[in-house]
């Protein structure tokens, strides 16, 4: 695989100094996916469409951790570390991991409820659930529970848990502002959640461009080298739907959560939606 293999072994000071390497590998060889000529561009999944979505991550599950190494530098690690610290789970709180993925933010999270905490990772796609069981099976001390279910109807009832998380999810979801809603109906008054995601910045800025450099010259061509070209040429429409940062807050205001606070991360290629019930 050549040096970015090391990226799930290494922290992101080593795996940043593979960037160069990726960005020459790939600026030459898949020069086309930001030449502008959309011709040749990979057919996108549709953004909003419940069913492709579950598709895309059952087809991505067993590279999903490797390739959000590779295409972070190891930063999503970081990213992810910020989201829970910026909530303080406690021990004895009852938490959820919606849009769960392969687990590895439900098993931090869980290492820091105990003892009497417990956490639901939630995932509407079967495959990254199982990776998250098999990787939970190891740790078996830690209170963590797998579910599937849809994130915009969610089976438990109203004030259910003290916080929650969701990592790269909201922006997949068919209707964001739903999402929200649902996600304020099972939180108790007082609760806590946060929501990490890309960043939709304004159009024609040098932000922009880049992130859009960033999705088709390293992020779909890195894909392609396993077949999944047209599933993470998915990201670049589902941005052009997503709320960017104010519209973000006012849905959460929308859906009744008495706070509400976005902010930037990374350069603003990222970004980080604190509520609070």
């Amino acid at each position: 695989m050549g040096p970015a293999a090391d990226a799930g072994r290494h922290g992101p000071g080593r795996v940043l100094a593979h960037a160069g390497w990726l960005h020459g590998l790939f600026s030459c060889r898949w020069a086309r996916h930001c030449d502008g000529d959309d011709s040749q561009w990979p057919a996108a999944l549709k953004p909003g469409d419940a069913e492709a979505v579950e598709q895309l991550f059952n087809d991505a599950a067993p590279s999903y951790d490797r390739l959000n190494d590779w295409l972070s530098f190891g930063l999503h690690r970081q990213w992810k570390r910020e989201l829970v610290l910026q909530l303080s789970p406690r021990p004895g709180e009852q938490w959820l991991d919606l849009c769960c993925g392969t687990g590895d933010l439900a098993l931090s999270l869980a290492r820091r409820l105990r003892p009497g905490g417990a956490v639901l990772g939630v995932d509407v796609a079967a495959a990254p659930l199982e990776i998250a069981a098999r990787r939970s099976a190891r740790e078996p001390w830690l209170p963590v529970r797998w579910q599937q279910g849809d994130a915009l109807n969610l089976e438990m009832p109203d004030a259910f848990v003290d916080g929650a998380l969701m990592a790269y999810g909201l922006r997949n979801l068919a209707d964001p502002a739903a999402g929200l809603r649902e996600l304020r109906r099972v939180l108790r008054d007082g609760g806590r959640a946060g929501l990490l995601d890309f960043n939709r910045l304004p159009s024609g800025t040098a932000a922009a461009l880049f992130q859009r450099t960033y999705l088709r010259r390293v992020v779909v061509p890195v894909a392609s080298r396993i077949g999944l070209a047209d599933h993470y040429a998915y990201l670049e429409q589902s941005l052009e739907r997503f709320p960017d940062g104010p519209a973000q807050q006012q849905l959460a205001h929308d859906a009744r959560f008495r706070e509400a606070f976005h902010r930037p991360l990374a350069g603003g290629l990222m970004g980080l939606l604190i509520v609070r019930a």
